[in-house]
């Protein structure tokens, strides 16, 4: 297992899922990417501690969040995760197929980092998601004190 942070994925869409794992593979980033099909199994991923230090046991380079999720929504997801001091300079991007004004203003207003609505179209997806992943996975430079490697308690890909 790569000692890279890895990518978390959140999306509950298969066809979504398929083409934004496909479009991080040909990016051949070294970072592993691991799943989230509902906001509520990404919150439990974000906010497992480890019992003898109370540090999460998994700080991704990446957070890739739908904002439509089922159990909990990603504006929730959001700001639990810009709440937490363990977990607030994680960079999340919103990854949406909406165009309201209100979630973008109400994303910004929680702290996300960025705001994507996803292009219908095949080519223009595939690009976004590929230039996402290789800003935030290599180009990005976290604060000090948030390193790019490090355990991340986290078992490969998939989900």
């Amino acid at each position: 297992m790569s000692d890279l942070k890895p990518i978390l994925l959140v999306e509950d869409n298969p066809r979504d899922l398929e083409l934004t794992l496909a479009a991080l593979e040909k990016c051949q980033l070294a970072n592993d990417v691991i799943v989230a099909r509902d906001g509520e199994e990404a919150l439990a991923l974000l906010t497992r501690r480890d019992p003898e230090t109370g540090k999460p046991t998994m700080l991704p380079a990446v957070v890739l969040l739908d904002l439509k999720l089922p159990k909990v929504d990603g504006l929730e997801v959001l700001e639990r995760v810009k709440g937490d001091p363990e977990t607030r300079h994680v960079p999340v991007v919103m990854l949406t197929a909406s165009r309201e004004e209100s979630d973008l203003v109400r994303s910004y207003k929680a702290g996300v980092n960025a705001f994507v609505v996803k292009p219908v179209d095949f080519k223009a997806f595939f690009e976004a998601i590929r230039d996402l992943g290789a800003f935030w996975a290599i180009l990005n430079e976290p604060p000090v004190g948030c390193h790019r490697r490090g355990a991340s308690g986290a078992a490969g890909k998939g989900g």
